[in-house]
């Protein structure tokens, strides 16, 4: 895997999108001097030349202009208005939750002013497609970035951790969406905005547990993202807080398309309920009960957590908890362009709470009918 989306963007480049950033930012306002080239050599650690070209692009685009003798000066300043970001989501189309977070920042009264930009790369591979994005957005000098890191993939960590470091050496801010890169208990060094996973984990749980459950099972993918071991930590709190035994075998990660796989699930264990850790795996996964001769939710109870459209459409409706995502959307937002306002904010994350929505799979009814 390639160890830095940045190194295929040429160093001029680089540099051209921080300084044209730092103009648009407002730090330097119209007819400030920028610094010498002497200067931004040094604080980029890039050839005389590099630099040169840079500035050259700058005075292409009409942000700057050159007095003979006196040095470079903005054109004209740029505030924070007009601005464009780009969305890094290599998800969008798959994970449901994200296309109602983005249009919660359309429409938003502060994007106004303000334009999204989405990305187009070719490729079907999702880390390749991620890449491509980030080096489309360095080039284009967006003013930041909105990015849902990778999952599911084996080398999920290492691209992440290349798309980062490339957008913060091209000094583009970025608000994460949804799910940290680094793994708890490691503090982000990006603003975040998402559910809080590990008490979404707990709530659903012990829904299950007060509808009499006591051999729940956790269902989770393989290479799945940090919310989702958060998920699964708020389940096994719930359960100990209810005093009900679990152990290693409880917290399965499997595809719940593997027929074969959830039998020997359903036969080992004997679960009364399954929390899964999200409403993809739990549909998919309710299929695979389906088939296997079991129903839900007179043998299994079922629960999910997002409430993503087709949750409610399911041959059995399925329980959840719905996730804020028109108001993560607008939050995203704000923090965004709070960043660009102050860039010395320490970073922050934004952890929002998520609404039970409760529906036949999980056996509410029926337990209320007898």
């Amino acid at each position: 895997m390639p160890a830095s989306a940045s190194r295929s963007i040429p160093k001029y480049s680089q540099v051209y999108a921080a300084l044209r950033r730092d103009i648009e930012s407002g730090r330097w306002r119209e007819e400030t001097k920028l610094p010498s080239e002497v200067d931004l050599v040094r604080q980029f650690g890039v050839s005389r030349i590099t630099v040169t070209r840079a500035v050259r692009e700058l005075q292409a685009a009409g942000l700057v202009q050159r007095v003979a003798g006196s040095g470079t000066f903005v054109k004209r300043s740029r505030t924070t208005l007009g601005q464009s970001f780009g969305l890094l989501i290599p998800d969008l189309g798959e994970t449901e939750i994200f296309e109602p977070i983005c249009q919660g920042m359309m429409a938003s009264p502060l994007a106004r002013d303000h334009a999204l930009v989405w990305g187009s790369a070719a490729t079907e591979a999702k880390e390749a497609r991620a890449l491509s994005l980030c080096r489309q957005y360095i080039e284009r000098a967006v003013s930041g970035v909105f990015f849902a890191p990778v999952e599911l993939t084996p080398s999920k960590d290492e691209v992440n951790r290349g798309i980062l470091r490339a957008l913060d050496e091209a000094r583009i801010p970025v608000v994460l969406l949804d799910r940290p890169v680094v793994p708890y208990p490691q503090n982000s060094q990006h603003d975040l905005v998402g559910i809080d996973n590990r008490r979404a984990g707990y709530v659903i749980t012990e829904h299950l547990l007060n509808l009499g459950c006591r051999r729940i099972v956790f269902v989770g993918l393989p290479h799945a993202a940090a919310t989702v071991n958060a998920r699964e930590a708020g389940y096994r709190e719930a359960l100990y807080a209810h005093k009900v035994s679990f152990g290693r075998a409880s917290l399965q990660r499997l595809d719940p398309e593997d027929v074969i796989a959830v039998r020997k699930l359903v036969e080992s264990m004997r679960p009364d309920g399954i929390v899964c850790a999200n409403d993809r795996t739990a549909g998919r996964l309710l299929h695979s009960i389906r088939q296997l001769q079991h129903r839900v939710p007179e043998d299994i109870r079922l629960v999910g957590i997002d409430d993503v459209e087709y949750a409610r459409l399911l041959p059995v409706p399925l329980s959840t908890l719905r996730q804020p995502t028109h108001q993560i959307g607008e939050l995203a937002l704000a923090l965004m362009l709070e960043r660009i306002a102050r860039p010395t904010l320490p970073p922050r994350e934004v952890r929002l709470g998520c609404e039970l929505i409760v529906r036949e799979s999980c056996g509410a009814t029926m337990a209320r009918g007898r």
